[in-house]
């Protein structure tokens, strides 16, 4: 099978990145220039350089597993013709989903992930807010890809090709797409929920390109006018510190599991379990908080 040379294309995007950023930036300040924070833009940059770095070396780990089980599990070997960057699309983007929902249902994932929801400003900086410990085993969503037989060369260029889409809806300057591609597509309206701190908007939009995965799991919330948005976390931790906003889940799971005066099996359950779950069922779970909202406001 005949191997093309597809580079990096993230690395190659890294100037486009930049440059929208000031722009943004620039047209952001210009209109509310209050609400602005540049503290935040710098920490949502520092965590992009340093999900860069840190990716380097899982990296090694990631391509060394997919590709010893592409050339020794694959079922078959899937060209590199035109069908089948098709089917790779809707492969990886189904992968995809699952790898973000569980990001938000088990907190040994959130621990990792809840770096992307912890900046309370919503524009293109926060997009490159990304973890720095996440490349180590988020990928044990996408193994069944090499497995079917897609080439690890195809499977790495999809992930770039998710990652760069996802960019764009990191923004509120946009409002709405036309209703058609609103139905098919993952838009900044559809992501700004997701970015929501409100009971409402909670663990909803886990999409990656198509929007359709979670109207078909029902996980699905469109943008409401009389619910703006309201970003960051239901307990924000109030910090530039690149290092505290990169591993302050962690430390706080690990104390939890800890202190918690049970058995092993429910000390492990804090890693299992999603957020806000406690062994003594006083947590509140954000499934609680979204039906508490809805019950109240169906009154109302």
């Amino acid at each position: 099978m005949e191997i093309p040379h597809i580079p990096n294309l993230i690395y190659y995007a890294i100037p486009f990145f930049i440059v929208s950023v000031i722009f943004e930036s620039i047209v952001l300040y210009k209109k509310q220039p209050k609400s602005y924070n540049l503290k935040d833009t710098f920490a949502s940059l520092a965590m992009g350089i340093g999900n860069v770095l840190v990716n380097l070396l899982s990296k090694l780990l990631v391509v060394f597993i997919i590709t010893f089980l592409y050339e020794n599990f694959k079922l078959t070997t899937i060209p590199f013709v035109w069908c089948s960057w098709i089917l790779i699309l809707f492969a990886d983007d189904f992968c995809y989903y699952w790898a973000h929902r569980m990001g938000h249902e088990s907190r040994f994932f959130w621990a990792s992930h809840i770096v992307h929801h912890s900046s309370k400003k919503y524009n293109l900086s926060t997009a490159l807010r990304q973890t720095w410990t996440g490349g180590f085993f988020t990928f044990v969503f996408y193994l069944v890809l090499p497995i079917l037989g897609f080439h690890p060369l195809m499977i790495f260029t999809q992930m770039s090709i998710s990652l760069l889409y996802q960019y764009w809806i990191h923004t509120e300057l946009i409002d709405k797409m036309p209703k058609w591609f609103e139905a098919i597509f993952n838009t900044p309206s559809h992501h700004r929920v997701h970015h929501g701190s409100n009971p409402l908007y909670l663990d909803r939009n886990h999409a990656g390109i198509f929007i359709i995965w979670d109207k078909i799991f029902g996980t699905f919330q469109p943008e409401l006018k009389d619910e703006k948005v309201i970003y960051g976390l239901t307990s924000n931790i109030d910090t530039f510190n690149p290092i505290k906003i990169a591993f302050h889940e962690w430390i706080a799971v690990f104390k939890d599991a800890f202190y918690a005066k049970t058995n092993i099996t429910n000390k492990l359950k804090y890693f299992i379990k999603p957020p806000g779950w406690k062994h003594d069922g006083s947590g509140l779970l954000s499934n609680d908080l979204r039906k508490e909202w809805l019950s109240k406001n169906s009154k109302e």
